[in-house]
């Protein structure tokens, strides 16, 4: 599982955009988004790389990953 702080999530259509973008690597993969604290929590079998460039390539900034 890989934990992710995401800056520029405002919403639940932002929460939704970054659970697509993970999934369309993804598709089995369980995303949880927590606005309030700007964390992403994903487990995948994807390589964390490709997470972030996901996220990223939907348009918001990676602040942290583990």
């Amino acid at each position: 599982m890989y934990e992710l702080k995401v800056e520029g999530m405002t919403c639940g259509g932002c929460a939704a955009s970054v659970k697509r973008a993970v999934q369309a690597i993804d598709a089995n993969a369980q995303v949880d988004v927590d606005l309030p604290t700007k964390s992403v929590k994903v487990s995948t079998s994807a390589e964390l790389e490709a997470v972030k460039a996901a996220v990223e390539d939907a348009g918001y900034e990676i602040l942290s990953a583990a």
